[in-house]
C-alpha cells in the first residue's frame, strides 16, 4: 500500500500512469454519462407532487455532492502537504479547486433552477443555498491565493491551510437541513425508511453520480500532468519524453 502511495508520489509514475488512464476514463465517463441521463430523462418515472421538473435532480444532486467530495479531497491534500510536503498533493489540491468551484456553480445554478417551480423564486438565504454559495467563495479563494503568490511551494502551503479550515463548512452544508429549519428538501437518497427515492428514480441518480465522479478524475488527470509539465519543464524526465 505504502509503496503503491510512493509511486503515485512521484511526478514521472503520475505523468505516465494517468496518461493511459486517460482514453479509459473517457469512454467509462461517456458510458454512465449517457446511460444515467437517458434513464432519468426517458425512463424514470414523474414525481407524483413536482412533476417532470424533479428531473434537474439528475445533474443538481450529483454535482452538489461533488462539490463536497472535491473538496474534502483538497482538504486531505492539504494536510499532506503541510505534513509531508509532497508535491503531488499539493498539485492535486490546485488542479481539483477549478474542477469543485465548477461542480459547486453548476449546483447552484440547477439549484436555483429548481428552485424557481418548487419555492417561487430562484434564490432564498436558506442555509443549504447559503453555505454552498460560501463554498464557491472557498473555492475561488483557493484559486485567487495560489494565483497570487509567486513561489508556488509557499503558495502551496498557503492554500493548504486555507482548504483544511474551510472544511469546516462541509458537515454545515450536509447537516444544514437537518439542523436549521431549512425550505430546502431533507435527505432522501440516504434513507432507508420511507420516505425514500424509489429505485426507478435512484438508480440513474447513482448512475449520473458515478459519471460525475469518473469525469473529475479525468479531468485532474488531464490538469496534474499539464502542471506537472510546467513546473518539471527543466528536469531531465520531460526532456527525455519530449525526445523519445
Amino acid at each position: 500500500m505504502w509503496k503503491w502511495f510512493h509511486q503515485w508520489g512521484s511526478p514521472p509514475h503520475f505523468y505516465r500512469r494517468a496518461g493511459r488512464w486517460l482514453p479509459w476514463l473517457a469512454g467509462l465517463f461517456a458510458i454512465f454519462f449517457v446511460a444515467g441521463l437517458v434513464d432519468g430523462l426517458v425512463f424514470a418515472p414523474a414525481d407524483y407532487q413536482q412533476g417532470e421538473s424533479y428531473r434537474i435532480i439528475y445533474v443538481h444532486v450529483p454535482a452538489a455532492w461533488m462539490s463536497m467530495f472535491i473538496y474534502m479531497v483538497m482538504a486531505v491534500c492539504g494536510v499532506i502537504v503541510l505534513v509531508w510536503r509532497m508535491k503531488m498533493a499539493e498539485i492535486v489540491l490546485i488542479s481539483s479547486a477549478p474542477i469543485g468551484a465548477s461542480f459547486t456553480f453548476l449546483a447552484l445554478v440547477t439549484g436555483s433552477l429548481w428552485g424557481k417551480p418548487m419555492w417561487g423564486t430562484y434564490w432564498v438565504w436558506d442555509a443549504r443555498l447559503t453555505s454552498e454559495l460560501i463554498l464557491l467563495f472557498l473555492y475561488l479563494g483557493v484559486i485567487g491565493l495560489y494565483g497570487a503568490i509567486d513561489e508556488k511551494r509557499m503558495a502551496g502551503r498557503a492554500v493548504a491551510i486555507l482548504a483544511i479550515v474551510g472544511a469546516v463548512n462541509i458537515p454545515i452544508i450536509h447537516f444544514s437541513v437537518e439542523w436549521w429549519n431549512s425550505l430546502h428538501q431533507g435527505p432522501t437518497v440516504t434513507k432507508f425508511d420511507k420516505p425514500s427515492i424509489h429505485w426507478t428514480m435512484l438508480l440513474p441518480l447513482l448512475l449520473m453520480a458515478t459519471a460525475f465522479q469518473i469525469y473529475y478524475v479525468w479531468a485532474l488527470f488531464l490538469k496534474v500532468r499539464a502542471e506537472l509539465l510546467q513546473r518539471e519543464r527543466n528536469s531531465r524526465w520531460v526532456e527525455e519524453l519530449f525526445r523519445s
